[in-house]
């Protein structure tokens, strides 16, 4: 929601570390506004827009929102209420309004599970044949090492006649 005059800015802080960014955000009627940039396109996987909508995927997690009008004279970047939507993805989200900062603590993604060892005893899958085509005959033969002198001499250019007034 647009404001006038535009409310004092607030820091976001994302995992210990402040965020920078270009246009602050800010707090009012009890939510945080935050611009798209940089804080969600850091922290999803994916960040798109199908309308008036915006969708923000972390993981197997999608999250729509409609998007919020911007302050006057920041025209370009669009601002969402951050707490609802950081939470959807799985961050935890704490308001400090003395210091007029946001803390987002964000999850670390589970690591990828490692795949089973070799077991000689469980079944496994027969292997199958490969198709292997067989290997055609080149049309025109292969030559290699240094080229052969040529046996056909080159033509000699004809000879240049002279005429009697030039001598």
């Amino acid at each position: 929601m647009p404001t006038f005059p535009p409310p004092a800015p607030v820091s976001i802080i994302v995992d210990g570390r402040p965020l920078a960014a270009y246009v602050r955000a800010y707090a009012f009627a009890g939510r945080v506004y935050a611009p798209v940039s940089p804080l969600l396109t850091r922290l999803a996987d994916r960040v798109w827009s199908q309308g008036d909508t915006l969708v923000i995927q972390r993981g197997d997690v999608r999250v729509r929102v409609v998007l919020a009008p911007t302050l006057p004279g920041q025209l370009g970047a669009s601002f969402v209420a951050v707490g609802p939507v950081l939470r959807a993805l799985g961050a935890s989200v704490r308001y400090d309004p003395a210091a007029r900062r946001l803390i987002v603590h964000v999850p670390p993604r589970s690591a990828v599970v490692s795949p089973t060892p070799f077991n000689p005893s469980a079944p496994s899958v027969r292997p199958s044949a490969v198709f292997t085509p067989a290997e055609s005959p080149t049309p025109r033969p292969v030559w290699t090492g240094s080229p052969l002198p040529r046996r056909t001499p080159l033509p000699a250019p004809p000879p240049v006649r002279r005429r009697a007034c030039e001598r």
